[in-house]
């Protein structure tokens, strides 16, 4: 790690090749809004881990094995574990020539995985605010969902300082959520539903009762997870591939994943994804994206 012009710089690397493109656009569709940006092929977002704020940019060196990462100066103190989070959410650590191995030898997903070699499962830099994000896209469209995280985080995330205009707020803290009365989070836009099911997930998460990060017992973390009333397959799946980087979760029932296998009904995909294992998360990925290579879709993903 070097220190240049008021900020921190390092280098992630990774196993070649990476569909930087594709991750940007995924993360920039579908991102945290006001606590992550992608601005100018730079990938931005606020930090906080412990009581330690800052932000970070994370662009492509020029090179097919490295990105290069810039931290705020406040953030030195926790590079390794900030590190270790980053390269989960970025999915660093994927190995694409063995992912291209397996769903490449599948007729149906051959030609995009030919078309975008390395693509990757973008993870959650934080678990709580990836479930979050999972729970107000549910039956939402993608604009819809960003635009209710936004007000999230201007309700429950702390302001943040950062040289970026995109980047306003830092998470949303758990503790605060749980601690809203049910009426404040409808009235940014939630049904009374959708309302009581985030503040019991947040109740759970601040009371240790749910942890939503890697390494954790996933399957006992994830039956936890679903006894919480309005938390289904399709959003336990999600946050598994995702937040918990189960290389292999399938978001069972995604409507944009039936219609890329050609309008089938929801048992008929999962049938079609045993062929996918051990990486039906990845399978998932690539299914998105060959809908968006033919009819466009923001339902999804």
């Amino acid at each position: 790690m070097t220190a240049a012009a008021g900020t921190l710089r390092l280098t992630l690397d990774y196993r070649p090749p990476l569909a930087w493109d594709a991750l940007l656009g995924f993360l920039g569709g579908r991102g945290a809004a006001g606590v992550e940006a992608v601005v100018d092929g730079r990938y931005l977002r606020t930090v906080r881990i412990g009581e330690r704020q800052g932000w970070l940019a994370v662009s492509s060196t020029g090179r097919d094995d490295a990105l290069a990462v810039e931290l705020s100066p406040s953030l030195a103190s926790v590079a390794g574990p900030l590190t270790t989070k980053l390269r989960q959410l970025l999915d660093l650590d994927a190995d694409p020539l063995a992912i291209a191995g397996v769903l490449g030898a599948d007729p149906i997903l051959r030609p995009v995985v030919e078309a975008v070699p390395g693509l990757r499962v973008p993870g959650g830099f934080d678990g709580f605010e990836l479930t979050l994000r999972a729970i107000v896209g549910q039956q939402v469209t993608v604009k819809a969902a960003t635009t209710l995280f936004s007000r999230f985080a201007s309700a429950f995330g702390e302001p943040a300082q950062t040289p970026f205009a995109e980047l306003r707020f830092h998470t949303p803290r758990a503790r605060l959520i749980a601690e809203a009365d049910l009426q404040t989070l409808i009235d940014l836009g939630l049904t009374e539903r959708r309302a009581r099911t985030i503040h019991a997930v947040a109740g759970a998460y601040v009371a240790g009762e749910l942890s939503l990060e890697p390494g954790c017992d996933q399957a006992a973390e994830l039956e936890r997870f679903r006894r919480i009333p309005g938390i289904g397959h399709w959003t336990s799946n999600y946050v598994a591939m995702r937040a918990l980087r189960d290389a292999d979760a399938f978001p069972t029932g995604d409507l944009a994943l039936c219609n890329a296998l050609g309008g089938v009904k929801p048992k008929e995909a999962d049938r079609a994804a045993e062929a996918w294992r051990p990486y039906r998360a990845y399978a998932a990925l690539y299914l998105w994206r060959l809908l968006r290579m033919g009819t466009q879709t923001d339902r999804g993903g």
